[in-house]
């Protein structure tokens, strides 16, 4: 079994780590760098950064932030949020990003996934699935989960995948920001249908959870991505992975700790 990944999620505004409700009553948590340095010493295996207020006057602003995290972390980070273009792509990917996140403008212009893939390859692409399930089917929504498109989750993310993404990352927003666990089933059945790998996010409220979405047994995802549980110190990373190990799933070992991987 592939070694699982724990992946903490920085909301970005203005320059600064922000957390609320869909994007709204916003406060700041911390310093990105800060944060992104103590999450690479506690064991965290990658980094996203979501630009939640990206226009094209903070594009730029954000590339220096990415160049400065770049310098103080020495762990993968996927950087996403108003990437609509092949060049919106570079200027992250050249300001050192390991992969590029696209979820709304994919899905207006799929064309886009095979674009960035082509130029940069497709470990560098990320294609982010934000979908609730209405009336048994599991819509893919845009602008943060409040419009409804008209593709539906398998097949877009199997279409994804044909297109050249590296990897797709579902957010169940019947799920987010519950704290009540994961969509098991849902990633157990991508698991099933995709030959490329599936994070987990939206629910995580305890470790438990994290262990349930990457358990054979349960959602059987290859990482799991969560924001609040970390930012807070409801879940320590170092504390998890022991938790995962003890459960037999594998992980990368913490520094410092005896953790197997």
């Amino acid at each position: 079994m592939l070694t699982k990944r724990i992946i903490p999620c920085l909301d970005i505004k203005d320059g600064h780590t922000v957390k609320g409700i869909n994007f709204l009553e916003l406060r700041s948590v911390g310093d990105p760098v800060e944060m992104a340095e103590a999450y690479s010493g506690q064991g965290a295996d990658e980094l996203v950064f979501l630009d939640i207020s990206a226009t094209i006057e903070g594009r730029k602003a954000f590339s220096e932030l990415v160049e400065r995290i770049a310098l103080h972390i020495n762990i993968p980070f996927t950087v996403g949020g108003g990437i609509s273009t092949v060049e919106d792509a570079a200027v992250l990917l050249r300001a050192g990003a390991d992969k590029v996140s696209v979820n709304s403008a994919a899905v207006r212009n799929p064309s886009l996934i095979s674009d960035i893939a082509s130029r940069f390859g497709a470990q560098c692409v990320v294609v982010a699935v934000d979908a609730r399930n209405v009336d048994g089917v599991w819509r893919v929504t845009t602008h943060g989960g409040s419009r409804l498109s008209d593709k539906e989750l398998f097949s877009w993310a199997k279409q994804a995948e044909a297109l050249g993404a590296g990897e797709i990352l579902f957010t169940s927003m019947d799920h987010d920001g519950t704290c009540g666990g994961y969509a098991c089933a849902e990633y157990r059945k991508l698991s099933d249908i995709l030959g490329i790998p599936v994070i987990a996010s939206g629910g995580a409220g305890n470790a438990g959870h994290i262990v349930d979405v990457l358990s054979p047994e349960g959602g059987n995802a290859d990482a799991a991505l969560a924001a609040s549980i970390f930012h807070y110190g409801d879940v320590r990373i170092p504390d998890l992975k022991r938790q995962l190990a003890a459960c037999g799933i594998p992980v990368r070992q913490v520094p410092g700790s005896t953790t197997a991987g």
